[in-house]
């Protein structure tokens, strides 16, 4: 009886221990855990190399950009002086383009921070009498007279336009094309005469808005010392100013 009961149980241990045998056959080998953390550490230590390395190309195009409006800048300055450098002595025989480019560099320069403050705006479609007067007042009251741009985008027809009014090269200096300063004084009609109460400067952007300061202006078919007159009787914020110009043009006899 002993040896029938122990059979079984024997067999019980066998099955068991086969089992447990299979099933650890089943799991394979321990994960190790360590390891996986060090891959861990060494991908995140890849990726925050590969950010450093962006920030640091990013730093550098961005400094690159920096020197290259630096490099422009001076070089526009000395194209500047050298330009006005071989310029040519004025003449007032010959109409000179090239002088006349420069001397309305000149004036450009100061960024109208000391330019005058009695802007005429005008354009090369008005009638050639009219516009040579103008000119001729401003100039003599210490003004300037404002174009929008070159008629039709053409610099020769711009060249004959002011060659046809035959003023010597002093007088042309004082005439500039600057589109800046019809859109800062919201300018869309010429003749238009503007005094400003003090100087300011041009926002050189296409997307900025200058400030201008306060001033007065008139608009219509008027000659130069008409307008200053009527600016300075009308007590404005360039009352003032407007009769500085005013005297001056009275005391050249224009």
């Amino acid at each position: 009886m002993k040896k029938l009961c122990t059979f079984p149980v024997l067999m019980i241990f066998i099955s068991l221990a086969a089992i447990c045998g299979a099933a650890a056959q089943t799991l394979g080998p321990e994960l190790d855990l360590a390891a996986i953390r060090a891959k861990a550490q060494s991908d995140a230590g890849e990726a925050e190399a590969l950010a450093a390395t962006a920030r640091a190309r990013a730093k550098a195009v961005m400094e690159e950009a920096d020197a290259s409006v630096r490099a422009a800048q001076t070089h526009g300055q000395n194209y500047a002086q050298a330009a006005i450098a071989a310029a040519k002595p004025p003449s007032n025989d010959i109409f000179d383009f090239d002088r006349m480019v420069v001397d309305a560099g000149t004036v450009a320069k100061s960024e109208f921070g000391e330019a005058p403050r009695f802007i005429a705006f005008a354009s090369l479609a008005m009638p050639p009498a009219a516009l040579k007067q103008m000119i001729r007042d401003v100039n003599a009251a210490g003004g300037v007279v404002a174009l929008r741009g070159f008629p039709q985008g053409s610099a020769k027809a711009f060249t004959e336009a002011l060659g046809n009014l035959a003023l010597d090269q002093d007088t042309l200096g004082q005439v500039g094309i600057d589109p800046r300063l019809f859109r800062a004084f919201n300018v869309t009609a010429v003749p238009t005469y503007v005094v400003a109460s003090s100087d300011f400067d041009l926002c050189d952007g296409f997307d900025c808005q200058t400030t201008v300061p306060p001033h007065d202006r008139i608009s219509g078919n008027v000659k130069p010392a008409f307008a200053l007159e009527t600016i300075a009787q009308g007590q404005g914020p360039a009352a003032r100013i407007a009769s500085q110009y005013l005297g001056r043009l009275e005391r050249t006899g224009q």
